[in-house]
Formats: C-alpha cells, sequence, structure tokens
C-alpha cells in the first residue's frame, strides 16, 4: 500500500545554489531529490514562496508553518519538512512542543552542503529521513548523518562535518545504514499514540522571548540592568553548570522584580549535557527570587517552551508541570 507523505520545503542549503551573493535557496530541488525514494511513497510537495535560508526563519513563519500542518496531518500518512540547518532544532522543538496528540512522524531533515555538491550529505539525509517513515513513531524527528533523534533536545553541533546534529541527553533513536539499506539499531518496540487527538497550540507571533547568557564578570550587572527595563515576557537564563549564577543582590532583586511583574524567567544551563537543578546552594537564591529551573532543557527546547507560554499565558506552575511532563526535570 502506498504512503503519502508530505513535503514542506521552506528552503536551506540542501536545495541552495551557488550566486554572485553566496549560497541562494533554489527550487531545483523538487523535481529531482526525492526521485529515489518513490516505490511505495507517494510525496505531495508544497514549496514556500519565498523560499528562505533558516537563518532568516521567525514567528510568523512558525505560526503559517503550524496552520498548513494542522490541514495536511489528517489526510498524510507523514510529514517530511526540508529545512535549513541553522535553526531546524528551534523549529523542530517549537513543532514538537506544538503539536500534541500527534499520531505520525513528522520528520525533518537538511544538509550541511548542497544537494548537488560534490560528496554532499543530502542523498544520506534524505533516505535517513524517508526510511524513518517505516518506524511509525508518532513525533517530531530530526533525521541527519545516517541518525533519527527526538526533536526535544536536540542541538546543532557542528558546522565542519556531516554530523551536524547530536541530542545529549536522549540521543538517537535509531541509526540508518545507507549502503546495506537497513537499520543497524532501531526503538525495540514502536510508541504507541494514546492521543485523543491533534491539538495544536496556539502562537503569538507577537511573543518577546530573549535570552541571557551569564560568563564571569560583567554579565550579571548587565543582566539585571536588562531585567529592569526589558519589555520581554519571558527570559532564558543560561547559566553555570546545575543552574547556578552568582548570588550578587542587585542580579537577584533584578531576578525578582521581573518574576513579580509576570516575567517568566527559565534557568537553563550553559553545559551540553548539563541539568538545572536544585543541587548547589549557590542556586537557591535565583530559585527564591522565582526563576524556573529548566532541568535538562537546552536553548533550542526553552526557547520553543517559552515561546508557547507567552502565547498560550502560561504561569511559573504551568510553566514547571510542563517540563516534567516532558521528562525534563528527572534526575540525571
Amino acid at each position: 500500500m502506498t504512503q503519502k507523505i508530505f513535503v514542506l520545503y521552506t528552503g536551506g542549503t540542501i536545495g541552495m545554489r551557488s550566486s554572485s551573493d553566496g549560497l541562494r535557496p533554489d527550487t531545483d530541488l523538487v523535481g529531482k531529490a526525492l526521485q529515489p525514494f518513490s516505490d511505495g511513497l507517494q510525496f505531495d510537495w508544497h514549496v514556500c514562496d519565498p523560499l528562505i535560508d533558516s537563518s532568516a526563519v521567525n514567528l510568523s513563519h512558525w505560526r503559517d508553518w503550524l496552520a498548513l500542518l494542522a490541514e495536511k496531518i489528517p489526510q498524510y500518512d507523514g510529514i517530511l519538512i526540508l529545512h535549513g540547518t541553522d535553526t531546524m532544532a528551534y523549529t523542530a522543538n517549537l513543532l514538537a512542543l506544538a503539536l500534541q496528540g500527534l499520531d505520525k512522524p513528522v520528520i525533518l531533515t537538511g544538509s550541511q552542503w548542497p544537494y548537488d555538491a560534490p560528496e554532499s550529505d543530502a542523498p544520506l539525509n534524505l533516505a535517513t529521513a524517508v526510511a524513518a517513515f517505516e518506524l511509525s513513531l508518532p513525533q517530531v524527528l530530526i533525521a541527519f548523518n545516517g541518525k533519527v533523534f527526538p526533536a526535544v533536545g536536540s542541538s546543532k553541533v557542528s558546522t565542519e562535518t556531516a554530523a551536524g546534529f547530536d541530542n545529549p541527553h536522549f540521543g538517537a533513536l535509531a541509526q540508518w545504514q545507507q549502503s546495506d539499506w537497513q537499520w543497524l539499531a532501531r526503538p525495540s518496540e514502536r510508541t504507541q499514540s494514546v492521543s485523543d487527538g491533534l491539538n495544536i497550540l496556539s502562537l503569538d507571533t507577537q511573543a518577546k522571548v530573549v535570552c541571557q547568557t551569564l560568563i564571569p564578570g560583567f554579565s550579571a550587572q548587565y543582566c539585571s540592568d536588562g531585567l529592569l527595563h526589558t519589555d520581554a515576557q519571558a527570559v532564558v537564563l543560561q547559566s553555570f553548570g546545575h543552574g547556578n549564577a552568582p548570588s550578587d543582590a542587585t542580579f537577584i532583586q533584578a531576578v525578582q522584580s521581573f518574576t513579580e511583574r509576570g516575567g517568566l524567567l527559565l534557568n537553563i544551563s550553559q553545559v551540553k549535557q548539563g541539568c538545572a537543578a536544585a543541587v548547589y546552594a549557590q542556586g537557591s537564591a535565583l530559585r527564591q527570587a522565582g526563576v524556573v529551573n529548566g532541568g535538562k532543557c537546552n536553548l533550542e527546547t526553552a526557547t520553543a517552551l517559552l515561546t508557547l507560554a507567552v502565547s498560550n499565558q502560561w504561569n511559573a506552575a504551568t510553566l514547571q508541570k510542563t517540563l516534567r511532563t516532558l521528562g525534563l526535570l528527572e534526575a540525571v
């Protein structure tokens, strides 16, 4: 039986061609990229107009893609999204959190080099993504360099090699060997969907979410000044280690002032495989000032969570409950 796959082509390096200004998105990919995989699969393409470099992705794009997926998901056996690598993990996390009750795979892929470039990684990434449909995992996934990662927790980790993505906390769900056209490793059993149907969270294109990163020195003062005067509704704070930060009184007061005004402050670790948790006394002042510890959240997951939190008017308690439901607050 032929499976129907909806392809959302947003742009990105995978379909780019050279121009006088550098690589630019192009539509030539549409006629050939998935032709080698057409046995048993029917691909229906939607090409964004204009195609974009993924560094230009904004909240309006996410809103429009969610609306399109709301229409297409019930009509197809799976969704394939071709996306630039710079913000692919951000988009994947946003979709994973917004598409609640998903009962079929939504798979994102792209490439580090254009499809037509010598020794491009695009054919392997496309093969991995297409093969992943047979796993029937009802979730949002990133397929890259022969591996399939859960969207939540995934990050871009390299611009230099084909191994462009990783998921430090949750790892790869499966690994594809293109030369043998088989899975070297795959989930031991398929995840069964127990949802009551697809529910898509709303996204406010005016949601104001920013990120502050602490480094030794002046950054705590700079962050304090920003929190006192910002019109942001939510802030990702990238702190040290297990979520630790300076206990400077001015900084803590600024944090408390922000949270008392209704701002959401999600505290995450700067460490690649870090967990913001109540481990050290050094972090207690932050917790008492109203921050929410993000546990295993990486920057991409935290950004998506806060964007949806602002859009759907969550308070700190709802944000923390969501983190727990996602398994991000489990002890490492």
